[in-house]
């Protein structure tokens, strides 16, 4: 690693912690059932919260006009709005301080000249990349603010997805600095292949698993590994057309959800099992030592939230083992590349 680079590296990898904790909170912000509590979004809002009572009913009195008050927290009174009102004003700031601390540290380096022409035009996808989020989250929470009062899962899966890119795109900026002179060791065909469908499959399973969250559809079918004495349910075909029992029925979704957690298993085993046959550098070593320990806590984890139909701490927990999945994919391929 140049020396040089050394502030910026710690930028990008601050960056990706900060994405990191505005996908955990964002989750959090789902599973309390919070992402509706603020009914719009300007520049003041998310920034300054409520400063006094007043305040508190003004805001209080915007939400009982939405959807989800009328239909589902009418028995809510200002107290239990603020509850809820605190994770969505956070979510918001964690967004806004990411904003800052990309900017700021962007515009210094930029004065000092320690950023190449190549650099920069990254940063300002990266940028680009952070505005289309902020745009995705409120477009997300609009579809709830209207007649129905949840958020859109296909809204959902687009922002919790987006999320993930912009991390694995910061974070492959940071390790092209990390590992800028060191020699890369070549690779097989057939890993690279394995390590890049490990890598799609993971990215349909994160879409799948917002399908899932969105849905709630891991409150049913808590048994495994059958759903409920059945391999394959009866009610996976219930919707017509067909297609729609994949993406909007709860019963396809988890199916689909499952059957991908031991896509993604089998493929991890093969990339574990393939290596025995490669000379395989420290650092892509270390890439595959990941993804096997990632993959295999995430799989349990999976199966003991499900087991315990789904609450709080372990869905955000599950969430969570996700990121370190991707994370891991991301890594893997950028030591494999030629």
């Amino acid at each position: 690693m140049n020396s040089s680079n050394r502030p910026v590296i710690i930028w990008l990898l601050i960056g990706c912690a900060l994405i990191f904790s505005m996908v955990v909170i964002g989750g959090i912000t789902r599973l309390t059932g919070s992402g509706l509590s603020i009914t719009e979004w300007n520049v003041v809002m998310g920034t300054i919260p409520p400063l006094n009572q007043d305040d508190w009913n003004i805001a209080f009195d915007k939400y009982q006009s939405s959807p989800q008050f009328a239909k589902i927290n009418s028995h809510m009174g200002v107290e239990e709005f603020k509850s809820i009102f605190w994770w969505e004003y956070i979510h918001r700031l964690v967004g806004r301080a990411l904003g800052i601390v990309f900017l700021i540290p962007f515009l210094g380096f930029l004065i000092q000249r320690k950023l190449s022409p190549s650099l920069i035009k990254k940063l300002l996808i990266l940028f680009a990349l952070g505005g289309l989020q902020g745009f995705l989250g409120w477009f997300m929470v609009a579809s709830g603010l209207v007649d129905n009062p949840f958020v859109s899962h296909y809204r959902l899966a687009i922002h919790l997805i987006a999320a993930f890119f912009t991390f694995g795109y910061t974070f492959w900026i940071a390790l092209d600095l990390i590992y800028a002179k060191t020699p890369q060791q070549k690779s097989s065909k057939s890993l690279q292949v394995l390590a890049l469908t490990l890598f799609c499959i993971t990215i349909l399973q994160i879409i799948y698993g917002a399908f899932v969250a969105g849905l709630h559809a891991g409150k049913y079918y808590i048994t495994f590994p059958t759903m409920n004495g059945e391999w394959i349910p009866q009610e996976i075909s219930s919707l017509t057309p067909f297609w729609k029992n994949l993406t909007e029925n709860v019963t396809g979704v988890q199916f689909v959800h499952r059957i991908l957690a031991y896509i993604v298993l089998t493929l991890a085993v093969a990339i574990w099992i393939r290596i025995r046959k490669e000379q395989l550098s420290k650092t892509q070593k270390y890439g595959v030592i990941a993804i096997i320990i990632s993959v295999m806590v995430q799989f349990v984890l999976g199966i003991i939230t499900l087991l315990s139909a789904a609450p709080i701490t372990l869905s955000a927990l599950h969430q969570t083992g996700a990121f370190g999945v991707f994370a891991s994919c991301v890594y893997f391929l950028h030591r494999l590349r030629k």
